[in-house]
């Protein structure tokens, strides 16, 4: 049986899973540099990122790009 999704590093990966990685592993400051967005750089919280890139398939590819260039750090 093939997995269509065996090589897909986003697999198993939710949002918030993402967003709690960069966070610890870049900081708010540094994601807002990254992907320029007013919840990253205003008030950021888990909560408000979430909402926002739910709601917003350019940013949240931009969060999924950032994270999978986290990995390779």
């Amino acid at each position: 049986m093939n997995n269509p999704q065996a090589n897909n590093p986003l697999h198993g990966i939710t949002l918030e899973m993402m967003l709690n990685h960069l966070v610890a592993h870049y900081g708010w400051e540094v994601m807002s540099e990254y992907v320029n967005i007013r919840c990253f750089q205003y008030d950021p919280s888990i909560k408000s990122s979430l909402k926002f890139l739910r709601k917003t398939p350019w940013a949240r590819e931009k969060v999924e790009q950032l994270y999978l260039m986290s990995l390779n750090d």
